[in-house]
């Protein structure tokens, strides 16, 4: 399938625009749930666009940057294997699979910008030290244009071959590997729940967990609330998170009241 001049300049300019909103405009714009649907409109196939999206958020949901250290970028994961699936026919989770080396380029991109910029926040405190305004808003600007440009370059020179080129290459994998990339990718979304798992383990929380699993099984089971069986529990969730809200903070609220001696009456 050919692409226009127009849809590569829009596929160039939300790459772009994500890349920057991953650290500074924090709308969630770069979500690879969004990015997938935004990427399935220009080129044509929404569903596509927002099966792989949903696909990749799920295996992404655990990865966060701890410190210095950055997990493989799902800006450009996600919008990539948008592309693959789209572009080039694989199938959804065979194209998840086959993105991550491109978000491990984004990975990369991501540590070289930040080891660049770190010399400069010399530069940036003498600005602050002189009240110097516009040149701390100049450095960030810089910072935010080279990340947006060395993602959108990355991205549209692959699609750009892509289009026809990853045809080719997926036509040339054999059955037994575009099988194994299906099993894989199917099996990220469980990885990413488990990193999940693995930063907000909590004994006190353990008793939620297996509550939510039951529940999970529960109405899964049932065909009657099965296709809206996300919604039931993600309520079920906010009202038991809520009820947990309201109990600590009444907990706190009456602490000093309750700090009595058996004469209270306790």
């Amino acid at each position: 399938m050919e692409y226009s001049v127009l849809q590569i300049a829009l596929v160039f300019i939300v790459t772009f625009i994500c890349a920057i909103d991953q650290f500074s405009f924090l709308e969630s714009l770069y979500q690879p749930i969004v990015t997938g649907m935004v990427i399935g409109l220009i080129l044509g196939d929404v569903q596509t666009g927002l099966i792989v999206g949903g696909t990749y958020q799920l295996m992404t949901i655990g990865n966060m940057p701890v410190g210095g250290a950055q997990p493989p970028n799902a800006v450009i994961g996600g919008i990539m294997a948008a592309v693959l699936a789209i572009a080039s026919g694989l199938e959804p989770t065979a194209a998840v699979a086959t993105a991550i080396p491109f978000s491990l380029l984004g990975q990369y991109g991501v540590t070289l910008i930040f080891t660049i910029m770190s010399p400069l926040m010399t530069t940036a405190d003498n600005y602050a030290h002189e009240a110097n305004t516009k040149g701390i808003e100049r450095l960030n600007y810089l910072a935010m244009a080279a990340l947006g440009l060395i993602f959108g370059v990355v991205v549209t020179l692959f699609f750009i071959g892509g289009a026809t080129f990853g045809k080719t290459v997926a036509a040339m994998i054999p059955t037994w590997l575009s099988g194994g990339l299906s099993a894989a990718g199917g099996m990220m979304r469980f990885v990413g729940f488990a990193i999940l798992l693995k930063v907000m383990v909590s004994t006190e929380m353990w008793g939620f967990y297996f509550m939510g699993f039951a529940m999970a099984n529960i109405v899964v089971a049932n065909d009657s609330l099965s296709s809206p069986a996300l919604i039931i529990l993600a309520l079920i969730g906010f009202a038991l998170a809520f009820w947990d809200y309201q109990i600590q903070t009444k907990f706190k609220t009456a602490g000093p009241a309750i700090a009595g001696g058996e004469e209270d009456g306790i």
